[in-house]
C-alpha cells in the first residue's frame, strides 16, 4: 500500500490529488440503452436468452433458476457484447448490476435493465463493476431512486453518477488485487457446493437405512410421532427474557427482528408458544424449498416464543433428537404430509394439517445407539460447511473493506 499521498476536495468529498471524478456518461461509449420489450419464450440453444433483473443474483452474477429465450427480430440490437454492464432501473431491486460475461453465452437484456459500455480509455469496466459494491454507490442508489414512491431510477439519473476515477493503471492494479480476492471466494463457494452435495448423499444412504454405520443391523422399526415426542401446548408465560422467533425456509429458527427488523407479533405475542432448547417447530407454510411446510429444531437458545399457529413438539428420552433434526430436515414426513393436507385455502396462507393427523404420522426408528450415531457422523458433516462458511463470509468482509478503501483512494496500492 502507498499512503504517500495528497488529497484535493471535489463533489465526492475528499479524492487523491492525481484522481479525477466524471460522470458515467462522460466516459461511456454506450450509455443510458434501455433493454427490449418483448415477451420471453420457452428456452431454446437456437434463439439468444433473455436476461431479467430477477436473473441477476445479489452478487451481479447471472444464475437463471429456469432459463428463458426471446424471439424477436430486433434482439440482435440488445445482444450485451463485452463490457457492457447492466444496471436495473426499477423496484426492489433498483442499482443491482451486471457484467457481462462470455461465458455466459448470447444475452439479450430486458426492458427494466440499462446498458452501459465504458470506453476503457478512461474507465475499465471491472473497475465500474467493483464501485457498484461500494457503501458510496449504495448511497447515491437510495438517495436517486427513492425521489418518488415507486423506487426507480431513469438512464438520465444513472448518467449522472458521479465517479472518483483513478488513472487506467491503477484501475487496472485495483482489479488485480480484488480479483485476486474473487478467485479465493469462487473457490471456496465451489467447495462448498461439492460438501454440500457429498452430504446430501450422505443423508440419503445414513437416514433412510440403506447404508449403516459398522456395528449395526437389522431393521429398523417403524413409530407413530406421539410415541416419542411430545405436543408442546405451554404457552406465554409473561417473561421478556424468551426470544420472539419466526421459520425461515432456508435459515430455520430465526429471531423476527433478524427478519422483520422489529416484532411483528402485536396482540398475538400473548398466545404465542414456549419453546425450550432442543424442542421442534412445525412451520406449515408453503414455499419453494419445503413445500409441504418445514420442521426445525431449537438448537442455540435456551427458550423461544414462535407463533401458536406452529405444531411444536418436545422430544422424549425415547429418541436422540439431532438424529430427527436431520430427518425432518432431509424431507422425511413430506410424503404423509402431502397425503393428510386437505384442499381449501386459508385465510392466513398455511397448509391445512390437522394437528391430531400430524401426530400419528409415521417416523423410522433405529436403536437409540444407532440414531446416536448416525446423528454424529451428519453433524460433523454440517459443522464441515459451517467452517467453509465462515471462511467465505471473512473473504466477503475482507474484499468488502478492501473495495471502501481502494476505490474511494482512501489506501493506494504501489504502481
Amino acid at each position: 500500500m502507498n499512503n504517500n499521498t495528497t488529497y484535493k476536495d471535489s463533489p465526492l468529498g475528499k479524492i487523491p490529488s492525481d484522481w479525477e471524478v466524471k460522470t458515467l456518461g462522460e466516459v461511456c461509449l454506450l450509455k443510458g440503452e434501455y433493454g427490449i420489450n418483448a415477451s420471453a419464450v420457452e428456452y431454446s440453444d437456437e434463439l439468444p436468452t433473455y436476461i431479467r433483473i430477477t436473473d441477476i443474483d445479489d452478487d451481479g452474477k447471472y444464475t437463471a433458476i429456469k432459463k428463458a429465450s426471446v424471439d424477436d427480430e430486433n434482439s440482435q440490437n440488445f445482444l450485451l457484447k463485452k463490457g457492457d454492464i447492466v444496471f436495473a432501473r426499477t423496484g426492489a431491486t433498483v442499482g443491482k448490476t451486471y457484467l457481462y460475461n462470455e461465458n455466459d453465452g448470447d444475452l439479450v437484456f430486458a426492458g427494466f435493465l440499462i446498458r452501459y459500455r465504458p470506453n476503457d480509455c478512461f474507465l475499465l469496466p471491472q473497475h465500474l463493476n467493483y464501485f457498484t459494491s461500494t457503501k458510496p454507490y449504495w448511497d447515491w442508489v437510495k438517495k436517486v431512486s427513492m425521489r418518488s414512491g415507486q423506487p426507480g431510477i431513469n438512464a438520465e439519473e444513472y448518467s449522472s453518477l458521479k465517479l472518483p476515477l483513478p488513472s487506467v493503471l491503477e484501475q487496472t492494479r485495483i482489479a488485480e488485487v480484488l480479483s485476486a480476492w474473487d478467485k479465493a471466494i469462487s473457490n471456496v463457494q465451489a467447495t462448498i457446493e461439492q460438501v454440500e452435495l457429498r452430504n446430501k448423499w450422505l443423508m440419503q444412504e445414513l437416514l433412510s437405512g440403506k447404508r449403516r454405520l459398522k456395528g449395526f443391523g437389522g431393521e429398523w422399526k417403524e413409530v407413530k410421532m406421539k410415541d416419542v415426542f411430545d405436543r408442546i401446548y405451554n404457552i406465554n408465560d409473561g417473561d421478556d427474557k424468551h426470544s420472539v422467533m419466526t421459520i425461515s425456509a432456508k435459515r430455520g429458527l430465526i429471531s423476527q427482528e433478524d427478519k422483520f427488523d422489529r416484532v411483528i407479533a402485536g396482540d398475538s405475542l400473548k398466545k404465542y408458544t414456549l419453546l425450550s432448547k432442543n424442542d421442534f417447530a412445525y412451520n406449515k407454510g408453503n414455499s419453494k424449498t419445503y413445500q409441504m411446510g418445514c420442521i426445525y429444531q431449537l438448537e442455540d437458545i435456551e427458550s423461544a416464543l414462535v407463533p401458536f399457529v406452529y405444531i411444536c413438539f418436545s422430544p422424549t428420552e425415547k429418541v436422540y433428537s439431532a438424529f430427527y433434526k436431520h430427518w425432518f430436515l432431509a424431507h422425511g414426513l413430506d410424503r404423509q404430509l402431502n397425503r393428510i393436507i386437505t384442499s381449501g385455502a386459508r385465510g392466513d396462507g398455511l397448509l391445512n394439517v390437522n394437528t391430531d393427523e400430524f401426530f400419528k404420522l409415521k417416523i423410522p426408528y433405529p436403536t437409540l445407539e444407532e440414531q446416536t450415531g448416525i446423528a454424529q457422523v451428519l453433524q460433523a458433516a454440517s459443522n464441515e460447511v459451517r467452517v467453509l462458511r465462515n471462511k467465505l463470509d471473512k473473504l466477503k468482509e475482507q474484499k468488502k473493506g478492501l473495495m471502501q478503501v481502494l476505490l474511494t483512494g482512501k489506501k493506494r496500492l504501489k504502481i
